[in-house]
């Protein structure tokens, strides 16, 4: 009986292995040259599309990446690789509003007001995707965010009909980084999911011209 329940065991856990390593590997494949780290080798794009983060850990640290991702899409509008900004981010609560805080920072960053959009409901990078291009109206997008999750964005984007390309901002390393990398293997998992069942964007709502 024991020997049974290790080998289910050994199934279990290869079967898991597996999958984690070929969503990963696929969408690696698939975006591989569509992610930046230089001004100079990115095309242009009418919209750069931030995606939102907290502007502090748990702990009440400030969070790096919202740090990173802010320094990343300043510094794309500056070259004129973007001439508009697209906030996309979770407005959960009265008091938990990330496209409205990132708003505040790229002003004080010195990007022009009339320059920034907000997407209320990008809940998920699903959500983020998916309503840049029927919401928002958008053909083609430059996404603002970490290699890894500009990777798992413009594969989603790429499914559901909208041209993305990503502007890598500087990752994380140590354990911080650590745990938020181990999360994303499953996260990609959830990409394959998401898309054989055709899971839809809590929100869709009218659209928005971004001129």
């Amino acid at each position: 009986m024991k020997k049974k329940i290790v080998r289910v065991f050994l199934l279990l856990a290869t079967t898991i292995i597996l999958v984690l390593f070929i969503s990963t590997f696929s969408i690696q494949l698939f975006t591989s040259g569509k992610t930046f780290h230089t001004l100079n080798r990115i095309p242009k794009n009418k919209v750069g599309l931030i995606l939102g983060t907290s502007k502090r850990l748990t702990s009440g640290k400030p969070n790096p990446y919202y740090h990173n991702r802010i320094s990343a899409t300043v510094r794309l509008y500056d070259a004129g690789k973007i001439e508009y900004i697209l906030v996309s981010g979770d407005n959960a609560t009265l008091y938990y509003n990330e496209p409205y805080t990132i708003k505040k920072d790229l002003i004080k960053a010195g990007i022009p007001e009339n320059k920034i959009f907000l997407d209320y409901a990008g809940f998920r990078t699903l959500d983020s995707m998916v309503r840049a291009k029927y919401v928002f109206g958008l053909d083609s997008v430059t996404v603002i965010s970490q290699k890894f999750h500009n990777e798992r964005a413009i594969f989603l984007a790429e499914r559901k009909g909208l041209h993305a390309i990503g502007f890598n901002a500087q990752d994380i390393t140590g354990s911080d980084g650590l745990k938020v990398r181990l999360r994303e293997y499953f996260a990609r998992v959830k990409v394959f999911i998401d898309l054989t069942f055709n899971t839809q964007p809590k929100f869709y709502g009218k659209k928005i011209e971004i001129k």
